[in-house]
């Protein structure tokens, strides 16, 4: 009897464990997802805030100039390249519970400061205050403005405004209650600085009409998936409070939630920013270390802010996107295909939510495929689980068919800013699967931890109960949780891993191309052909009007899908050794292996000495495309040759080489000798992007420069060259204009298109810190 009682009291305790383990875990990602539920998701905006709900509260802020009349015609609100800023940008972002911007509006004569705080707890994501301050540029000249800023619900739930109503204007500070089913019970308080002015400056009859010394207020009863829109009672849902006044000035916007154990207030937030401040600070240096790589104050603000852009773009979409199914791979397999009259079918999709980072908040504020990945290997370095949130929202994505639209543009508010013929996707069309490189950052990461306090919550013993793993709210602890702990590590991979796999098939099902058809010699069928090709386009590439093939032909083939397929084959290997799928990954070796194969055996042209795309000429006989630019470049950068192999050298050559590629502010897209340099469009063909000079540094850094090879000494000069160049290019800039750049001009330096992209251009962070 007594064997029996001890195995029960044994089977009790190893149960109760097992039970305190999953209640750990689901305790610790709760944490996490409520230290994300609010942020600054908004990203299309100069400032709002949103929590990652599909239907909920918005916030934003707007300004004007009330200098004269045309002022109010010049509204600021959604970020525009237009409305001539001299600078904005986050200057410090750490992506969940802190963030400083600044904006010069010199137009205005006005400079901005948001600064946001949040503080997590209580079930419903917690309290978070915003402090919008201005100061005048020039102190000599009116610096008055127009403030507003406006709340609005969508969905179920109330708000109402809870001061007494007087058409003159409110003199106390705002406050709103409300209540939704996620948000719970909350307050707003809008307060504003007892030093604040009304400006002097304002037209007489504007204060005959109205007292400018108080708040003003406008309720409305907005649709649900308007409110976006802010233009400018009761039973509202929107509120608008507009304030004339002069810098300096200060607001508070607090929003306290009923559920938070501790309420911040302005005194709090004070105190608050100024501590985190600090701690951006030193989290920055021990994350990066360039302070310690010899940077300077200057360059380290300059790191900091590209960072923290890139993090404030992160967003949270809802909506419907526009898919046309009625389209597929088989209709491009005739000649002059694209000129085929086929009658369209637009359809709105269900629903869907995405969280992700952003290219350009003025220009591209969406989610983008071929960027994400780029994007995701900043952010997971600073902010590992968060990057693993955005990756699997983006692997959510991902159909029962294996597709994901390349661009996604989820619902009217996304569509506003995207011309109507770019709106429709097509799921037929790929784009390159970079998030495997942010996959495959994450998997190193864990590695590179695993024999330094790496902690495994599964063991039973005194490490469960300790406070390093009880810490939740320890922000080192739920901003590496999936690091720390590989049994979550592992879990993550398993989830997404299904999705991965069924996008590899269908891009090996959608994107095949034809090898025996046109007389071509090689050691197996893998060969591959971008869809989606249009006369001098190829946007699914993501290289869109790099030269291709013309007109295009149904007998291409891509020497950058070859080797974007390649990659895909060889990390979906690496993820499936480590979840013991043995039979996928000798799959995937088998495959990998016939790729690199026909990669020597179709694309290697000996007369160019370089990759090159193929087609057909006017007798169908096969003929090499050759455009020596980036599209030479993947076989090196996605590391599918081996160091010692004779095409390394001559890729390294190319690059090398001032009248190819070599120039002294990063690689040219399309190479100097190219008779389409500088043509067309010459969106990417010639100027220099930033993606394509980190993957070439980076396969550098970790493989050609660092292997021994018959290349690596070269290797090791082009690396150490091209980093100095690339740095002091960009930073250059930032200095001279406030802004980084979509492209860079391969002649003078200067910054180019879209602005502030801080999007993959942030990657020169890594590129400072030599993490690849």
């Amino acid at each position: 009897m007594f064997i029996f009682n001890l195995i029960y009291i044994l089977l009790f305790i190893r149960i109760s464990l097992t039970e305190y383990v999953d209640y750990q875990k689901t305790s610790i990602l709760a944490a996490s997802n409520d230290s994300l539920l609010w942020g600054t998701y908004r990203p299309n905006l100069y400032f709002g805030t949103r929590p990652r709900l599909p239907e909920s509260l918005l916030t934003g802020l707007i300004w004007f100039g009330i200098e004269n009349a045309s002022s109010f015609s010049q509204i600021r609100h959604a970020c525009d390249q237009g409305d001539g800023l001299d600078e904005y940008s986050f200057k410090k972002h750490d992506g969940r519970n802190f963030a400083i911007q600044t904006l010069s509006d010199s137009k205005n004569n006005i400079k901005l400061k948001t600064e946001l705080l949040k503080n997590s707890g209580g079930g419903h994501g917690g309290d978070w205050a915003v402090r919008i301050s201005g100061t005048p540029i020039n102190n000599n000249k009116p610096s008055g403005i127009s403030f507003l800023y406006y709340f609005g619900l969508e969905g179920d739930g109330s708000i109402e405004l809870t001061n007494p109503l007087d058409e003159m204007g409110l003199d106390t500070q705002v406050e709103l209650k409300g209540e939704t089913p996620d948000l719970g019970q909350f307050s707003i308080i809008l307060k504003e600085d007892p030093n604040n002015r009304m400006p002097s400056n304002v037209h007489s009859k504007a204060s005959e009409l109205a007292d400018l010394s108080k708040i003003h207020y406008w309720g409305r009863l907005v649709p649900d998936g308007d409110i976006w829109r802010a233009k400018v009672k009761e039973n509202s849902n929107f509120f608008i409070f507009q304030k004339m006044i002069e810098g300096p000035f200060q607001f508070d916007i607090i929003f306290q939630s009923n559920s938070s154990p501790i309420h911040l207030d302005s005194e709090s937030l004070t105190s608050g920013l100024k501590s985190k401040s600090q701690e951006f600070d030193q989290r920055f240096e021990k994350t990066f270390g360039l302070r310690e790589k010899g940077f300077n104050d200057s360059q380290i603000y300059f790191a900091q802010t590209i960072m923290s852009n890139l993090i404030g773009g992160i967003g949270y979409f809802y909506g419907s996107s526009i898919v046309d199914r009625s389209f597929t791979d088989s209709d491009e397999d005739e000649e002059e295909f694209w000129t085929k009259y086929r009658e369209a079918d637009p359809r709105l999709t269900p629903p869907l939510a995405l969280f992700t980072a952003t290219p350009s908040r003025p220009f591209f504020p969406r989610g983008f495929y071929w960027d994400e990945g780029f994007h995701q290997l900043l952010i997971g370095k600073w902010d590992n689980d968060l990057s693993l949130d955005i990756i699997k929202h983006w692997v959510s994505l991902i159909d029962n068919d294996g597709w994901v639209a390349r661009e996604q543009i989820l619902g009217e508010e996304a569509r506003s800013k995207v011309p109507e013929e770019f709106q429709i996707q097509y799921p037929h069309y790929a784009n390159p699967p970079t998030l495997l490189m942010a996959i495959k950052s994450f998997m190193l990461r864990v590695d590179n931890l695993e024999n330094k306090n790496t902690i495994n919550i599964d063991d039973i013993g005194e490490q469960i109960f300790s406070d390093h793993i009880l810490s939740t709210t320890d922000p080192t602890i739920i901003s590496s949780r999936f690091m720390l702990d590989k049994k979550l590590a592992n879990d993550f991979l398993k989830e997404i891993y299904p999705k991965l796999k069924l996008n590899y098939k269908w891009f090996r099902r959608t994107q095949w191309g034809e090898v025996k058809e046109w007389g071509r010699r090689a050691r197996s069928r893998e060969a591959y052909r971008w869809r989606g090709r249009t006369p001098g386009h190829t946007l699914t590439s993501g290289l869109d009007d790099y030269p291709r093939p013309t007109p295009p032909h149904p007998a291409e083939l891509h020497v950058d899908l070859m080797c974007w397929v390649g990659f895909m084959a060889r990390s979906l290997k690496e993820i499936a050794e480590r979840l013991e799928e043995e039979d996928d990954a000798d799959d995937y070796t088998k495959e990998y292996k016939n790729i690199v194969a026909n990669l020597n055996d179709l694309h290697w042209s000996e007369e160019h000495d370089a990759f090159c795309d193929l087609s057909v000429d006017e007798d169908e006989d096969s003929i090499f495309v050759c455009h020596k630019g980036y599209l030479s470049l993947f076989p090196m950068v996605l590391e599918l040759l081996p160091n010692d192999s004779p095409k390394l050298g001559a890729i390294l050559d190319m690059i090398y080489n001032p009248s190819e590629l070599w120039s002294k502010y990063g690689l040219r897209s399309l190479s100097k000798s190219d008779r389409f340099f500088h043509t067309g469009e010459d969106y990417w063909r010639g100027n220099v992007w930033m993606n394509i000079n980190y993957l070439v540094l980076s396969s550098l850094y970790k493989n050609y420069a660092a292997i021994e090879g018959p290349y690596k000494e070269k290797a090791k000069t082009i690396y150490k060259e091209l980093r100095i160049n690339i740095i002091e290019n960009v930073y250059k800039e930032f200095e001279r204009t406030g802004y980084v750049w979509e492209q860079y001009s391969e002649d003078t330096g200067v910054g180019l298109r879209s602005h502030p992209f801080t999007g993959w251009t942030s990657l020169v962070t890594l590129i400072m810190a030599e993490e690849y």
